[in-house]
């Protein structure tokens, strides 16, 4: 049980409380910190599979060293837009290189929501006897996060999912009218809660929209080809690339 591992990535020795199991085999802390941050299989994953996901990881860095942001959404955790090249990231980190974040195109993304968690307690008073007892009427509090959940098409995950808001939101409640059930109206008395949804709905709305403008230009793109009459030559042909009649070269529409 004491004996000393070594990593079957890397081979390199793995202290006592290092290891990470593999489904075949061992994985220290050095190579699992270079594995995708939205990856969450590696229990079930071989040796081929870390080792095929790192020579990924190592090619993705070209693909941030390329980046280009055209659009910034989100605070603490961000979503950077390359709209010219139809790429994204969504990363905390300021300088890039440092972190590696996977580079997306806008082509993977399946779909967006926003997810809200909500827990409650009630709030307590304190008697003459030093003992708590419920307010009259009763007094909550609750506190929310809102979450947006990417849903993409990649081999090593399929969705990303992170905080829009930087720290919980807690909202307090009194009055005759107040139960234990919450929801997002208890939650939009806070300008902190209204601002994070909106937050969250712009992002899901980008990428929504980005993943629309992809979809319609692919179906440009496949959309089968009609032979057309060429109003210059006469000609019955399928116009070319660039919409030109290929007998006498002209314009057809």
């Amino acid at each position: 049980m004491f004996a000393k591992k070594f990593c079957d990535v890397c081979g390199g020795k793995i202290g006592l409380l290092g290891n990470r199991k593999l489904d075949d085999g061992n994985l220290c802390g050095d190579c699992a910190k270079k594995l995708s941050p939205f990856f969450s299989d590696r229990r079930r994953s071989t040796v081929a599979d870390i080792k095929d996901q790192l020579e990924y990881r190592e090619q993705n860095k070209a693909a941030v060293a390329a980046f280009r942001a055209t659009r910034t959404l989100g605070s603490g955790t961000k979503v950077l837009l390359d709209e010219d090249n139809g790429k994204f990231i969504v990363t905390k980190a300021r300088r890039l290189e440092d972190e590696n974040p996977d580079v997306l195109e806008f082509s993977q993304v399946t779909g967006c929501n926003i997810d809200i968690s909500e827990s409650s307690k009630e709030l307590k008073d304190k008697g003459p006897d030093g003992k708590e007892k419920s307010f009259y009427p009763p007094r909550y509090e609750y506190e929310f996060d809102i979450n947006c959940v990417i849903h993409v098409h990649h081999q090593w995950f399929n969705e990303i999912s992170f905080k829009v808001n930087s720290s919980s939101i807690k909202v307090q409640t009194t009055g005759a009218r107040t139960t234990s059930v919450g929801g997002p109206e208890i939650g939009r008395r806070s300008t902190d809660y209204r601002a994070a949804e909106a937050l969250g709905n712009e992002i899901k709305n980008a990428l929504t929209q980005v993943r629309r403008d992809v979809r319609a230009s692919a179906a440009v793109v496949n959309k089968p080809k009609v032979a057309q009459t060429c109003p210059l030559c006469g000609a019955t042909t399928i116009p070319d690339a660039s919409g030109r009649c290929e007998y006498c070269g002209g314009a057809m529409a």
